[in-house]
């Protein structure tokens, strides 16, 4: 089988599959890159709540849930560390207006039955004393944790090496097809690769492959989002105690901002989420808002050095919610359209699609993601009745 796509999300199917004793390939020019290469690694299922999103909450629930002994494997698999760390998130408000946002996502909290605590300003400030005066109280949220992206990727890299996986390092240009079904690639070196079944993983390029049905195109656009790496003061060079100790959000002004340290020094601050096709360029403008917002929630960011800025594309779906599994074409799975939440749903992709591939059958779970779900009433009919057709022509006489 081909895993086309060497991102975050191509590397956890490779190698789920390949535990499983599939003969796995991935294309991909620089296997390792991709989103995860920006991505600052918040596993928020509870803070990153949005309204209308209850069955995606639950995938990234079950995903949440499944990470420490996901991490537990690819660790032992990989022999190298992924900077996890069970260490909580902090959301909290700047002004009235925020806090009445916030409050009302409290609320949201309450009615699914999740684990959110609304705080104070200055129980927040208790919990994080580098947080402005300013702040009007806040939602703590101990089973959001994070992950560092670039670690998890090395790591997976790794895994799949030890497990087996072949690389091929080119870029996929069409699909090849024969018999009604996905057979393979075609790549940019001249070269083919065959293949019984196919994983479309490109992320925000997963439209953009040429040979795919038009039925079987996921309908996947890029989100540009803008982030910035500082550098904390080294234990016992700064203030009493750390920077931050665990994951910050906010929104200020009604601009969300979040701030992630890790046990390495680094302070990822992010993200902008900007309609801009293509565009990864970092701007003055992006730069700008997201220090803004970071030194009014957090004065003392800004005497911190700036490591890198970066920007990168997120892969949304028409409902911000992944594709998951077969396609209208036998033997083409998708992966992709994970948009905010790649990388807290690493794990259940790469299990179900691992089930998939091995067995014919998506989990339960993901089932509510598969392509089909977008597809319009009329068309499904069309489909099955299509279906039908070829299963009677199929049929001895």
């Amino acid at each position: 089988m081909a895993v086309l796509g060497g991102g975050l999300i191509g590397l956890v199917t490779a190698w789920c599959a390949a535990r499983r004793g599939l003969r796995t390939t991935v294309v991909d020019p620089a296997p390792g890159g991709g989103a995860a290469q920006v991505a600052a690694g918040m596993l928020a299922a509870v803070t990153e709540l949005h309204y209308g999103e209850e069955t995606l909450l639950a995938l990234n629930l079950a995903s949440a849930e499944r990470y420490p002994s996901f991490i537990a494997e690819l660790e032992e698999a990989s022999g190298r560390d992924t900077g996890y760390r069970a260490c909580g998130t902090l959301t909290v408000a700047f002004d009235s207006d925020d806090r009445a946002q916030l409050r009302d996502l409290h609320a949201l909290h309450l009615r699914l039955g999740l684990d959110s605590q609304w705080l104070t300003g200055r129980e927040c400030r208790r919990l994080e004393p580098m947080l402005a005066p300013s702040v009007r109280g806040g939602l703590r949220a101990d089973g959001d944790h994070q992950v560092d992206p670039r670690r998890l990727s090395a790591a997976l890299l790794r895994a799949c090496e030890r497990a087996g996986v072949a690389f091929r390092r080119a870029t996929a240009v069409r699909l090849r097809a024969g018999g009604g079904r996905a057979a393979g690639v075609a790549l940019d070196d001249g070269t083919e690769l065959a293949a019984g079944q196919t994983v479309l993983a490109l992320g925000s390029w997963s439209g953009q492959l040429a040979g795919v049905p038009a039925d079987a195109v996921p309908p996947v656009r890029p989100v540009k989002g803008q982030v910035l790496r500082l550098r904390m003061p080294e234990p016992g060079r700064g203030p009493a105690g750390p920077f931050l100790s665990r994951t910050v959000r906010a929104v200020v002004r009604g601009h969300p901002v979040y701030l992630v340290p890790r046990d390495s020094g680094e302070l990822v601050i992010g993200a902008t989420s900007e309609e801009l096709g293509w565009d990864t360029t970092v701007t003055a403008g992006g730069v700008y808002e997201l220090l803004r917002d970071a030194h009014e929630l957090v004065p003392g960011v800004t005497e911190l050095p700036l490591a890198e800025s970066t920007a990168g594309l997120r892969p949304a779906s028409p409902d911000n919610a992944p594709l998951l599994g077969p396609t209208s074409l036998p033997g083409l799975h998708l992966a992709t359209g994970h948009f905010r939440n790649g990388v807290l749903l690493a794990p259940v992709t790469g299990d179900a699609l691992g089930e998939l591939l091995a067995t014919g059958e998506l989990p339960e779970r993901a089932r509510p993601f598969t392509p089909e779900r977008l597809r319009a009433p009329e068309d499904r009919q069309e489909r099955q009745e299509r279906q039908e057709r070829q299963e009677r022509q199929e049929q001895p006489v």
